[in-house]
């Protein structure tokens, strides 16, 4: 089979060759990947610092081609969507049978493959909040994919959302994506009616300031790092007094919380074929064009997902 591998000397560390096919262990399903989208993690770490030879990719949509030996997951010919550690930039993927959701049929795959680890993450952090029906809910790096499909389903789930966005443009985009409040500034974290919880996507200084903002009870998720900076709370940050008793920083971690995930694929692909879901894809193209692509991710000159087609 064809497939996008790690190759350092190639413009964007990626080049597309001929690789075997994977052989499905009994508990994993074979599909034949139409389309993959691309991660912020991904374009900045995975591909530039991965080694040679490897297949990357954590998102994939396509069709059951071999279904699993011991009976689980979906039957030959079912469009699915698919997430895993490696492997879904290629024409071929076996995955874990409970890494699967199923598309309804006729659905664009290109959409559905965003899905995996942005809209999951986004609908799992918000899970570890709890209940948000009527409670505020902070987003940092709102304007980025995990952050666009969080604005959404906290919206669908009730909450009241504030919004934090480096860009004040994105104001009214994400404004239409649900957002009631936009933070454009990390001082003004401050003054807003403290938080419930937080989906923290961006590091370094933005968690500080949104951990600040918790209410007591309230939740911080660390779903995302783009900054790449560490965080420094200054000396009370973290005392409980004031009403800001049991405040948590909760890490995150898509693939070991996959209990269910399927499931929730399933769930997330329904909403986003019915037209409840948007997954805001911003550039999609072919996989030749995919180092441009990803070239494009990581210098942020595209907002929302990128959608790589093979077939």
């Amino acid at each position: 089979m064809k497939a996008l591998t790690i190759d350092h000397s190639a413009p964007g560390h990626l080049a597309l060759t001929a690789v075997a096919d994977p052989e499905p262990a009994a508990h994993q399903a074979l599909i034949q990947v139409h389309s993959f989208s691309l991660n912020a993690g991904e374009v900045h770490h995975v591909v530039p610092e991965g080694e040679a030879g490897t297949v990357p990719g954590w998102d994939a949509a396509g069709v059951v081609v071999q279904a699993a030996a011991d009976g689980s997951g979906p039957t030959v010919g079912t469009p699915v969507v698919t997430v895993g550690a490696e492997g879904a930039w290629a024409e071929l993927r076996a995955v874990d049978t409970d890494l699967i959701g199923t598309v309804p049929e006729g659905a664009d795959l290109g959409p559905m493959s965003t899905l995996p680890v942005a809209a999951g993450t986004a609908l799992r952090a918000l899970h570890r909040i709890g209940p948000i029906l009527g409670r505020r809910v902070l987003v940092t790096g709102a304007g980025g994919g995990v952050g666009r499909f969080t604005l959404q389903l906290a919206t669908r789930g009730g909450a009241h959302v504030t919004a934090v966005t480096s860009d004040p443009a994105k104001a009214d985009a994400l404004r239409a994506l649900g957002a009631d409040e936009i933070v454009t500034d990390l001082a003004a974290l401050q003054h807003l009616e403290p938080v419930h919880g937080v989906v923290e996507l961006v590091g370094g200084a933005h968690m500080v300031a949104a951990h600040g903002a918790l209410a007591e009870n309230g939740v911080l998720v660390a779903a995302g790092h783009i900054s790449g900076d560490g965080e420094q709370f200054p000396y009370g940050a973290l005392f409980g007094n004031d009403h800001r008793h049991n405040r948590q920083i909760a890490t995150y971690y898509l693939l070991d919380d996959a209990v269910g995930l399927g499931a929730d694929l399933t769930w997330l692909a329904a909403l986003t074929a019915r037209g409840a879901l948007d997954p805001q894809v911003s550039l999609r193209t072919d996989w030749t064009q995919a180092a441009r692509a990803a070239a494009e991710l990581a210098g942020r000159r595209v907002s929302g997902k990128v959608v790589i087609d093979i077939h």
